[in-house]
């Protein structure tokens, strides 16, 4: 791998804070790299697991189950790509993509495939645990810990299970397709613009197009609708942006 975090001071003790022992999985196969941000993230108040390739990081998250997982792409064993595909799979953990690579397809495949951010070597470790604050603050804000389920006609939508039920059949939805039916769903009757739907559901920090939003919006569709070519449900309110209707 190239570059490491980029160190421009002596290391200082972070003063504790709210999420104290939120536990973080520190996922990389360069050990200077894994021990500099575990010995950071600790200090900062953070427990802390560690894994050095994909398949070990996927393990580690089904058994530690992370509050937030540091996960690099280029990884021996699974990339970094492939096991963010896997963890998916199962979980809605917010992940921060780490890798020396800088090119927008780089970032925008990372973030298509369910990463929250994308942080590109070297880094100042102010920068990266400032992502790291802003990810977890953002992970409650989004997911209270008492959840109750939407209801909306044949529609069911339960945020504390990850669970959707259409016409009385469980649906499988990936993480942001279920964050964009949770908003509308909340906002249900009223439009929501494709900008709220970027800072709600991929962070205010999103680089990428507003094309993001209608792409997911036609998976959407296909899972929901009786024909996703005349959807029922999710409208286009033109020049706005989408409306949920029961």
């Amino acid at each position: 791998m190239n570059g490491t975090p980029e160190v421009k001071a002596p290391r200082v003790a972070f003063v504790k804070n709210a999420d104290f022992n939120r536990k973080i999985l520190v996922v990389d196969d360069e050990s200077a790299i894994l021990q500099t941000l575990r010995f950071n993230l600790e200090r900062s108040g953070y427990a802390v697991v560690t894994a050095g390739d994909g398949r070990s990081a996927i393990a580690m998250a089904q058994r530690e189950q992370p509050d937030l997982i540091v996960l690099d792409i280029m990884l021996p064993v699974l990339d970094g790509v492939e096991a963010c595909k896997e963890i998916r799979k199962f979980s809605p953990v917010p992940i921060i993509m780490l890798t020396a690579k800088d090119q927008e397809i780089d970032k925008v495949l990372a973030l298509e495939l369910g990463a929250d951010d994308y942080v590109t070597k070297p880094f100042a470790l102010h920068e990266f645990l400032a992502r790291v604050k802003a990810r977890l603050r953002r992970q409650n804000s989004i997911h209270p810990a008492h959840d109750e389920a939407i209801s909306l006609g044949t529609i069911v939508l339960d945020p504390s299970r990850q669970q959707l039920t259409v016409r009385g059949k469980d649906v499988s939805l990936a993480p942001k397709e279920f964050g964009l039916l949770r908003v509308l769903m909340e906002n249900h009757g009223r439009v929501v613009t494709r900008q709220t739907l970027l800072d709600k559901v991929w962070g205010y920090d999103f680089e990428g197009e507003q094309q993001t939003v209608s792409v997911h919006i036609r998976w959407l569709r296909e899972k929901i609708e009786e024909d996703s070519r005349t959807p029922r449900h999710i409208l286009t309110v033109r020049s706005r942006g989408y409306m949920f209707k029961a």
